[in-house]
């Protein structure tokens, strides 16, 4: 019996970054690559919705300058990641604390959030630099550099050196720890209870999508070992950004959007009116409810849910380009941040934006609530604040509770592949590692020569 004619070696199914990711290595490689995407657009979860010049991320997940895999894919090397300030503030007893920052001069030592690494992360010459005093003037003024949120000063000097060692620390010895929940290893650190509320608690819930930080431990190592290694950042432009660069650097007639796909086999994708593609090898790079679909067995994980609501002003609150948390934990928001400050390419000429998330379940009259707390947290009106956008997403990040494998299988079986922010850790960074494992995978089974990629060099 003749070979069937292959109209591709590889159909990934869903043009999502890890998807995406594994294209490039792939065709990089020489293997013809097929993306098949069944919304109009490409990105999945990283979507940036246009509204009267605005451009208003969905989810709006926290992006590290750390992450390795934003500098290894190709096709990344004209994203322009936008950092906020060093360290964060962090709203507690009504006031504004500096945290994650050193206490004085870049040379400081013993203050919060690895202060070295901190200190010496590059900078971008665009990113509007914060004064000493933002926030000063406000009804909730910023403290001394880290003020009272965590601790005197030996608390301090205690958790900046445990956040040095943790940067420090090879990833496979962290993957090697005792896992428990987030929120129970942290009561078995050894620090005060007022440094972890304080600040750790605050932070990885940003950092995680988990309020109640019911994360695997090894998770939220890995999520404070890129806080303390890099800077907090947001692509520039919005969200869309990253998997738009990915998409656009691919051969052409790679990417089809608005193809839905119905059915996988080892050798044949099936669409709802695009007919049949056979194939050598199939990779299903959807979110993780979508691939049980189609791949019958896969388990579906719980998922956190987050809802990001946009104002402008006629006057942008005074908080500099830092990334607002909230210790107290008195109203729906986690985090906020006068965006347009770290990104003003996300708003028109003098209108600020300010980006607002709330994780878990969302109260009834969600803009309200918001707006009371916002008036708490940058000591200012919210009344004249006009809203711009109120997203909500059910299933925005897979949760990642204990026992986690942040390498699950990404090969099915020879010719049948999955990848996504499912397969590995519920973030950018994992959703790109898990398509460059597959992509990997993929090669190996078909007989290509995976494409070694060098890290480039420091500008």
């Amino acid at each position: 019996m003749l070979e069937p004619a292959y109209q591709a070696d590889v159909v990934i199914v869903g043009a999502g970054v890890a998807g995406l990711a594994a294209a490039h290595r792939l065709t990089s490689a020489g293997v013809t690559t097929v993306v098949l995407e069944a919304a109009p657009y490409v990105g999945g979860r990283m979507a940036t919705e246009k509204v009267d010049g605005f451009r208003l991320d969905r989810v709006g997940q926290l992006l590290s300058t750390s992450y390795p895999e934003l500098r290894l894919t190709p096709g990344l090397d004209a994203l322009v990641l936008r950092p906020f300030a060093p360290g964060v503030l962090v709203h507690s007893d009504g006031r504004r604390h500096r945290a994650g920052a050193p206490l004085s001069g870049g040379g400081a030592r013993g203050a919060l959030g690895a202060v070295r690494a901190l200190a010496s992360a590059p900078r971008s010459a665009r990113s509007p630099r914060p004064t000493a005093s933002a926030g000063a003037r406000t009804g909730a003024p910023l403290a001394g550099a880290v003020g009272g949120a965590v601790g005197g000063a030996v608390d301090q000097a205690r958790l900046g050196a445990a956040l040095n060692r943790l940067a420090a620390v090879p990833v496979q010895r962290l993957l090697a720890r005792p896992e428990l929940p987030a929120a129970q290893a942290l009561a078995n650190r050894g620090l005060p209870a007022r440094t972890i509320e304080g600040f750790l608690r605050p932070l990885l819930a940003a950092l995680l999508c988990d309020p109640e930080l019911t994360t695997s431990s090894r998770c939220a190592d890995l999520a404070l070992r890129a806080f303390a290694g890099g800077r907090l950042c947001v692509p520039e432009g919005g969200a869309e950004t990253l998997p738009e660069l990915l998409a656009r650097a691919l051969p052409p007639g790679t990417v089809h959007t608005g193809v839905r796909v119905t059915s996988v086999s080892t050798n044949l994708v099936t669409t709802a009116d695009h007919g049949e593609l056979r194939c050598r090898a199939v990779l299903v790079a959807t979110d993780a409810r979508a691939a049980a679909e189609l791949l019958p067995g896969l388990r579906v994980p719980d998922f956190h849910p987050v809802t990001v609501v946009h104002h402008t002003a006629d006057e942008a609150p005074e908080s500099g380009a830092f990334l607002l948390l909230d210790a107290d934990r008195r109203g729906p928001v986690a985090h906020t941040a006068v965006i347009s400050h770290v990104d003003p390419t996300r708003s028109p000429a003098g209108r600020p934006l300010i980006s607002s998330t709330v994780l878990g379940t969302p109260p009834e009259d969600v803009d309200q609530a918001v707006r009371a707390h916002l008036s708490r947290l940058y000591g200012t009106s919210t009344t004249r604040w006009e809203t711009l956008a109120v997203h909500h997403t059910a299933e925005a990040v897979p949760a990642m509770r204990p026992p986690h494998d942040l390498r699950r299988p990404v090969r099915l079986l020879a010719g049948l592949y999955v990848c996504g922010d499912h397969r590995d850790t519920s973030t950018v960074q994992g959703a790109l590692h898990s398509g460059h494992r597959a992509a990997s995978a993929l090669l190996t089974d078909l007989g290509a020569e995976p494409v070694r990629v060098q890290e480039p060099l420091a500008a």
